[in-house]
C-alpha cells in the first residue's frame, strides 16, 4: 500500500487556515461521536432514500464531518493535510470553504444518484432500525466521511499543480519516493472509476465494500471543473517550491 505524506508547496499565497480548521474540527467531532452512547451516524449521516425523498437535507453537510472508524478518519485527514493547503493558498480562504463544502455535497449527490439503486426490490432491513438481517436496504445504508470533499480538492490539485511532486510512503518497502501529481492522482482516479463502474453492476457488493466510489468520482470531477473555470478566469499559474536536485518519477 502507498500513502501520500507530503508535497511541494506554493510560494506565497493565503495561509491554509481553514485546511487546518477542518482537520481539527473533524478530529473533535469524531472524538465526540465515539464518546456518545447513541448512534449519531443514523441522525447525521446521509441516507440516500431520505435525500431522494427531500428529507434530512442537512445531512449533506453534517455527513462530511463524521467518520466510521479510526482508520477512516486518519486516511481522510492525511489526504486533506497533503493536498488542501496548496488549493487554499491559491484560491483564498473563504473560497476554499465554499469549494470544500460544495464538493462534499456534489460528491454525496453523485453517490446517491449514481451509486445506489433506484429502489430496493427485495425485502430488506434498515441498519439504523437495529435489524441485523442478511439483506440491508441499500438506500438506507449511512454514507459519511470527508472523502467526497477531499476528492474535490484532489481534482483541483491535478489541474492546478500537475507538475507538483507528491512524497509517497511505500509501506511494503518501508521507504518513500517522489511522484508527479498527475501520475499519482491520475492513477488514483482511474482506480476509483473502474471500481465505481464495477459497483454499478453489483450494487450489493458495493454496499458490502463500504466505499462510496461514486462520491469520490463525483467530487474529483467537480474539483477539476471548478479549478478549470477558476484557472481560465484568473489566468492562474501557481509557482511552487521544488528541490531541483531531486529525481522525480
Amino acid at each position: 500500500m502507498i500513502f501520500p505524506i507530503g508535497d511541494t508547496q506554493v510560494k506565497g499565497g493565503h495561509k491554509p487556515l481553514f485546511t487546518y480548521t477542518f482537520i481539527v474540527l473533524n478530529i473533535l467531532i469524531f472524538a465526540f461521536q465515539v464518546s456518545q452512547p447513541g448512534n449519531l451516524i443514523c441522525e447525521f449521516a446521509v441516507m440516500p432514500e431520505n435525500i431522494k425523498n427531500g428529507t434530512h437535507l442537512y445531512t449533506l453537510l453534517t455527513s462530511l464531518f463524521m467518520h466510521g472508524s479510526y482508520m477512516h478518519i486518519i486516511g481522510n485527514l492525511l489526504f486533506l493535510w497533503v493536498f488542501a493547503d496548496n488549493i487554499e493558498a491559491v484560491i483564498g480562504n473563504f473560497r476554499f470553504v465554499l469549494f470544500y463544502l460544495g464538493g462534499g455535497v456534489v460528491a454525496s449527490l453523485a453517490h446517491i444518484y449514481l451509486g445506489t439503486p433506484a429502489a430496493d426490490t427485495l425485502p430488506c432491513c434498515m441498519p439504523c432500525d437495529g435489524c441485523d438481517g442478511p439483506v440491508m436496504c441499500a438506500g438506507f445504508i449511512p454514507s459519511l466521511g470527508a472523502s467526497g470533499a477531499i476528492s474535490a480538492v484532489m481534482g483541483a490539485y491535478i489541474l492546478l499543480f500537475p507538475s507538483s511532486k507528491i512524497k509517497v510512503l511505500v509501506l511494503i518497502f518501508f521507504t518513500s519516493i517522489y511522484v508527479s501529481a498527475w501520475v499519482f492522482l491520475g492513477l488514483w482516479f482511474v482506480q476509483q472509476l473502474f471500481a465505481g463502474i464495477g459497483s454499478t453492476s453489483a450494487l450489493a457488493q458495493q454496499a458490502e465494500s463500504g466505499v462510496a466510489w461514486w462520491a469520490h468520482i463525483g467530487g474529483f470531477v467537480f474539483g477539476v471543473a471548478v479549478a478549470w473555470i477558476y484557472k481560465n478566469k484568473r489566468g492562474l499559474n501557481p509557482v511552487i517550491h521544488r528541490d531541483e536536485d531531486r529525481n522525480y518519477l
